[in-house]
């Protein structure tokens, strides 16, 4: 129990950050012969933080075959001296008291097992989590180009189904590996020591059994790799349908979507087949081969024992030297059926591991101190692809400090682009933006994002109490400090109307919430966590006209002193904003107040007098 006590005492939480970032580097520039060699240093090195454990159960797996090889050793002893101990008149003591030595070496032997069996999977169970948890982490630091080619389900099967045999190869690994050499090295040797012979004829058998192994072994990871892909399909579509269930049982489509179910679960039924058959294949011929031996051993030793060669007992330690040499076959088929389910898991875990983080602090990344809120963005280009079709191509931009300024313009040209540079969500391929003078690559993105506020068109709540969601903004926030925020974005009403007011949970994405609701509490909480810059993506989009006012009227008050930025396809929403900045696929071609431009007569003019016939 001490072990167990110190290697929880030493063991870190997880594996440093540089040590990450380290295997990511090498494992993206490494060629792909080397590529193996560096994953099998990163599975290593899980090990390292439990080596104290590691050793103690790699010296219960000595005690496990030790006591294994002794039982058919003290069997040899006690049989071949039976002829001797019928004249002796203690004869019986001495049985009994090789009995009770039997009796101890099986009680060490059970204890043993035990602690193999528990604190060796308590250590897979840890580097599992560990793993999983470094996947999540490393996932919330990925960009949003990288979500933006990627499904969701797919990186939910990597998370979670993925990991899952993790802690069984890491356990079993070192132990079945370690107890399957030494029982059948000591069980081998025993063998040689009886009968030379008999061991040769058994030890010619063990190549064309490694062979067979092999073989099935390859085809068995191609099984697996493809269940596991499959999988995720199967998450992805279920991810989908009940996601959007409410789309599909308003569309009628139940059967659409049970078909698309079906097409996927019929090809992970596919390739679970193949794996059972190759699986089916590898543990009948090894259980076979095992039975091949026994048999050498059975005809092989009468044979010797006609010919006056061995002993009846010799051949009775013979065949119980046959039971511990299964015991390694069995444990090899157990460890590749584990290697093979844990393997194809962990490769895929490291896929995405190595998946570089495009956004991330440089080395000399400072935080960024107060802001007061002067944004420019000098001759910036971007394209979400770097072959792909330029969103925007140098456009420059100043913007003062405390400036109230309105984004409009056709959807497609950018102006959500434009803004999801602030908070450095996408990187620009050319050009740069600062805040206050700073390039923003040149800060830390937890101060950048801390200073930065941001209502996206996409309403997104998370499962639990309105309050929860509301404090998502600022975790410290006082109770008046969230009924304020509230009340600002016209909320604090509809809240107190709920069944439990701010403690009412709302359900997974606030499902329980209308569409106008979800969107006050979003921006509620982006009040509440009171950035000096503001941006507002469509973020009146779902509300109804009164709602839509009283945000107008808040969002006048809250940008006093702060820099705001708005996104509006409804014109209404900014006429009072203190510059209005058209953006067409040509870039920005008009700007100015909404009585200028007005007056100008021309492209917003345009889109002014379009949404008045509406």
């Amino acid at each position: 129990m001490s072990l167990r006590t110190s290697s929880r005492a030493r063991r870190p939480e997880r594996p440093s950050l540089f040590s990450h970032l380290f295997f990511a580097a090498a494992a993206r520039d490494a060629a792909p012969h080397a590529l193996g060699r560096l994953r099998a240093r990163r599975f290593v090195s899980y090990y390292r933080p439990h080596l104290p454990l590691l050793s103690a159960v790699l010296v219960c797996a000595v005690f496990v075959a030790a006591t294994a090889i002794a039982l058919p050793l003290l069997a040899n002893h006690i049989v071949g001296r039976l002829a001797d101990l019928r004249t002796e008149p203690d004869a019986l003591s001495q049985l009994l008291w090789l009995g009770a030595i039997m009796v101890g070496i099986f009680l060490v032997q059970a204890l043993a097992t035990y602690f193999v069996d528990y604190h060796g999977h308590a250590m897979g169970a840890r580097i599992e989590a560990q793993v999983r948890r470094e996947l999540f982490e490393h996932c919330q630091r990925l960009s949003f180009g990288f979500y933006d080619q990627q499904r969701t389900g797919q990186l939910m099967s990597r998370i979670s189904n993925d990991s899952l045999w993790l802690g069984e190869l890491f356990h079993h690994g070192p132990e079945d590996l370690a107890i399957s050499i030494l029982k059948f090295g000591g069980a081998m040797a025993v063998l040689a020591y009886i009968d030379p012979v008999i061991a040769l004829a058994v030890a010619s058998l063990v190549p064309f059994a490694c062979g067979y192994a092999l073989y099935f072994n390859k085809r068995m990871s191609v099984a697996l790799r493809t269940t596991k892909e499959r999988i995720a399909g199967i998450n992805e579509r279920v991810e989908d349908a009940l996601g959007g269930i409410r789309v599909v049982q308003s569309f009628a489509n139940e059967g659409d979507e049970l078909r698309r179910f079906d097409r996927e679960n019929q090809r992970f039924l596919d390739s679970r087949k193949a794996g059972y058959r190759s699986e089916a294949l590898l543990w009948s011929g090894m259980e076979g081969f095992g039975q091949l031996v026994t048999i050498v051993v059975i005809v092989g030793g009468a044979i010797r024992i006609l010919g006056g060669e061995l002993t009846p007992a010799d051949m009775l330690t013979l065949l119980l030297c046959v039971g511990v040499l299964l015991d390694p076959i069995k444990r090899f088929d157990n460890f590749i059926r584990l290697w093979q389910e844990g393997h194809t898991g962990f490769v895929r875990a490291m896929e995405l591991l190595e998946e570089p983080v495009e956004i991330a602090d440089g080395p000399k990344a400072m935080a960024l101190g107060a802001v007061k809120g002067a944004i420019r963005f000098d001759n910036v280009s971007f394209a979400y692809e770097a072959d792909g079709a330029k969103v925007l191509d140098r456009v420059s931009l100043e913007i003062a400090p405390g400036e109230f300024v309105a984004l409009v313009g056709p959807s497609g040209v950018g102006k959500s682009t434009l803004c999801s540079l602030i908070p450095r969500f996408y990187d620009v391929l050319g050009g740069s933006v600062c805040i206050d003078g700073q390039d923003v690559r040149s800060v830390t993105l937890k101060s950048l994002r801390r200073h930065v506020g941001v209502v996206q068109q996409d309403v997104y709540l998370f499962s639990g109490t309105v309050r929860d969601n509301l404090l998502y903004g600022r975790p410290d926030a006082s109770e008046d400090e969230v009924i304020a925020a509230a009340k600002a974005a016209n909320a604090h009403d509809f809240i107190t109307a709920l069944p439990h007011g701010y403690d009412t949970d709302i359900g997974q994405r606030g499902v329980k919430l209308s569409g106008g609701q979800k969107q006050r509490l979003t921006i509620a909480r982006a009040f509440l966590k009171n950035p000096p810059i503001l941006i507002f993506d469509e973020a009146t989009s779902a509300l109804d006209n009164e709602s839509e006012r009283a945000i107008q009227q808040a969002l006048v008050g809250l940008a006093e002193g702060r820099t705001t930025l708005v996104i509006a396809h409804r014109l209404s929403t900014v006429r009072h904003a203190d510059r209005i900045l058209v953006m067409t696929r040509g870039g920005i071609v008009e700007e100015g107040t909404h009585d200028a431009l007005m007056a100008r007569n021309g492209v917003y003019a345009g889109l002014h007098s379009v949404q008045a016939r509406i």
